[in-house]
Order: C-alpha cells, then structure tokens, then sequence
C-alpha cells in the first residue's frame, strides 16, 4: 500500500529547469508531494480550477512575465490566505522581501537555498505558519531604520501589549492567556491593528511596529 504524504505542494516558477529541479528535490521529502507546476500566477489560476485538490504550499517565484510574484500574492491572500507561499528569488534586496511578506508570505527563500535549508523550510512554515532564514532576516532588521518624520501613532496599553507579544513564537491563543483576555478579544485587537497599519499578518505587524519605534526587540 503507497504511503499517503501529509503536505501537498505547488511550484509555479516560469523556468521549467528550475521547476523540475524542485519538483525532484521536494520528491524525495517523505512529508511532501508536489501536484503540479504552474508557470505564472495566471496559469496558477487556471490549473486551481482544474484541479479538485488545493495545495498546501506553494513555493512562488517572485520575478515571472503575464502574472508575476507580487500579483499573484495578492491573488492568494484574498482567494486563498489559508494556503501557505513561500516566495523563491535570486535576489535579496530589502524591498522585494518586504513588499512580498506584507503581501502575506509566509517566508522568502533564495533560490541557491541548500536542499536541507529548504526542507527545514518547508517544515516550519507548516508547523509555524512562516520561516525566515537568518540571510532574510538579517536583512529585515537592516531595513528597520526609522523614519524622519515618524507618524504620531497612539495605541492602548492592551494593543501595544499584544503588538509586543507578537515578536515572539507564542500563538495567539498563548497570548490571550498571558493578557488574561478571551481569543476572540485578541482576535478584535488584531483585526484593527491590522487595518489601522494597513497590513495583512503577523510579520507586516511587527514590522510596522518595529519600524515606527512602537516595540522593540
């Protein structure tokens, strides 16, 4: 009897080379079955709904011609935020791995990642909900240099408390704990931090925070 895997997976990527190198790397991750390969976000489209099966990853290419990257994310998070996207690129320049996490990534990888970096990877994205290699991050702190005209923000004692308890790995529900407060509560707080800062997940929030000298880490 063949072994069902646990994760189902999705490459789009408009380098067929680089898309079956992955597809045969992530092959032979015993957690792990890649369901096809799209070509672009719009080709993405069409295979969703020819497919019965969604993916629960999606391993997205940030530089693609007819639907690119950053397109396609947005596509994602408002059809799809359940499904999981890690951003691949050759290139790590802060702003493509900003403007790619506050899209709702859940992580940004370079394409010359280890097989082992990139399994371990995948592994805490479905376990976590993001990964963020130490490259990546690194550049994230570096991009956190506050503005000179900083905008006059002003939170409530119990938001700045769950914006700072967000830089940690608790869940929202350990959160709830600490602040004594009900998940749904948390769940409000975070809903209108949310649209207050104009961002779409945990990792836009702290980096709103961070950046706007709210918090520190």
């Amino acid at each position: 009897m063949t072994q069902t895997k646990d994760y189902n997976l999705v490459i789009v990527d408009d380098h067929l080379l680089v898309a079956d190198s992955l597809k045969s790397l992530i092959s032979m991750f015993s957690c792990y079955n890649v369901l096809y390969h799209a070509k672009n976000g719009l080709d993405l489209q069409h295979k969703f709904k020819a497919n019965n099966k969604l993916p629960d990853v999606i391993l997205l290419d940030v530089n693609m011609p007819v639907m690119n990257g950053y397109e396609t994310m947005d596509w994602l998070t408002e059809h799809h935020p359940e499904i999981k996207v890690l951003a691949l690129s050759m290139d790590d320049d802060e702003q493509m791995v900003l403007k790619m996490l506050s899209k709702g990534a859940n992580g940004y990888l370079l394409k010359d990642i280890h097989p082992e970096a990139l399994k371990v990877a995948l592994n805490e994205v479905m376990a976590k909900g993001y990964y963020h290699s130490d490259k990546v991050a690194t550049t994230l702190l570096n991009s956190l240099k506050p503005k000179k005209e900083e905008p006059n923000i002003k939170l409530k004692e119990k938001e700045l408390r769950l914006l700072q308890l967000s830089c940690s790995e608790l869940t929202y529900s350990e959160i709830a704990e600490i602040m004594c407060l009900s998940p749904k509560t948390i769940d409000n707080y975070r809903g209108d931090l949310f649209k207050r800062f104009k961002v779409k997940n945990r990792v836009g929030l702290v980096i709103f925070g961070l950046k706007n000298k709210l918090i520190s880490i």
